[in-house]
């Protein structure tokens, strides 16, 4: 087990801004903390790398207690807080240098660790420039690379794309899933796109409670919607043929031999209607149930709450 929380909670003042909150990460993963602004996603992620306590509950990362060995977690986290902070009078390499020595990397291999990391996050374009002069997409790079320069087993990045834009946000998505698939990774956003573009897992969190916990996939079917079944058939059918079928709520004829059925989400019809189309012999080209999005269900679990 990479992180395991138990019971958590952060009080400030008498706000709570995290309430009895339990989750566990395995190594491997990729897990997106989804929440609006304000539910507690930096204050958890502050927690888990001993930047600050909680108020009561425990948390183990990599099998090591954040109170009792919080050195030891803190060189197996790798973190990328919100507001990167670097040094912008600094060269990439030089302030890459002043972190692995911070990591106690040794003299031997500290040349050869920043030539890996520099490559890994794409920052040999730019590596003669002061980090000032670095484009908001590089600098996240930066503060990618300074995460990552002690090989951590997992890693915390907290709003890793804000203010970033469309082809940069691109660049750090495909970059996290590249770094997914040696590390554990806890990603902290808002974003509903960015949770699908790259975590296998979301634990959707709203006013310091978990909403839900689950795959990405399991999620989309969480919502009360009705869901949406698109079929194309070979030649135009008789829209009496839909009437027939129990569970249609709508249907719309988009183009000819296309067709959109809006379905109450107690039936799938799917067997069924290839079942008719046999019998009437209908030819079905194509048949296909679209899933709600994760935004959906990421509005109907917070406005809930």
């Amino acid at each position: 087990m990479s992180v395991k929380v138990k019971n958590v909670s952060k009080y400030y003042g008498q706000q709570a801004a995290l309430n009895n909150v339990s989750f566990e990460v395995n190594a491997g993963e990729v897990v997106g903390l989804l929440g609006p602004n304000g539910a507690g996603k930096s204050t958890m992620m502050k927690i888990i790398t001993c930047f600050i306590p909680p108020s009561k509950g425990d948390v183990e990362v990599c099998g090591y207690d954040i109170y009792e060995q919080s050195l030891n977690v803190r060189q197996k986290v790798g973190y990328l807080p919100e507001n990167n902070p670097l040094y912008y009078d600094m060269y990439i390499k030089e302030y890459l240098y002043f972190i692995a020595q911070i990591h106690n990397i040794g003299k031997k291999n500290i040349n050869n660790k920043i030539k890996e990391i520099i490559d890994i996050t794409g920052l040999n374009s730019e590596i003669n420039k002061k980090i000032g002069f670095l484009s908001k997409g590089y600098k996240q790079r930066v503060g990618l690379a300074q995460s990552m320069i002690h090989n951590p087993d997992v890693l915390i990045l907290d709003e890793p794309t804000v203010g970033l834009d469309p082809n940069q946000i691109t660049d750090i998505r495909s970059l996290i899933r590249k770094i997914g698939k040696e590390k554990t990774v806890i990603l902290s956003t808002h974003i509903m796109q960015e949770v699908e573009a790259v975590c296998d897992r979301a634990i959707i969190i709203d006013k310091g409670h978990i909403v839900a916990d689950d795959t990405t996939e399991n999620l989309s079917q969480l919502t009360d919607a009705n869901f949406i079944i698109k079929i194309e058939f070979e030649n135009e059918v008789d829209i009496s043929f839909f009437k027939m079928i129990k569970g249609i709520l709508k249907i719309n004829n988009e183009k000819n031999k296309i067709y959109t059925l809006v379905c109450d989400k107690k039936h799938d019809i799917r067997a069924e209607i290839f079942k008719m189309s046999v019998q009437k012999g209908y030819t079905i080209l194509s048949l296909q149930k679209e899933e709600q999005s994760l935004e959906k269900v990421f509005q109907n679990l917070t406005s809930k709450n």
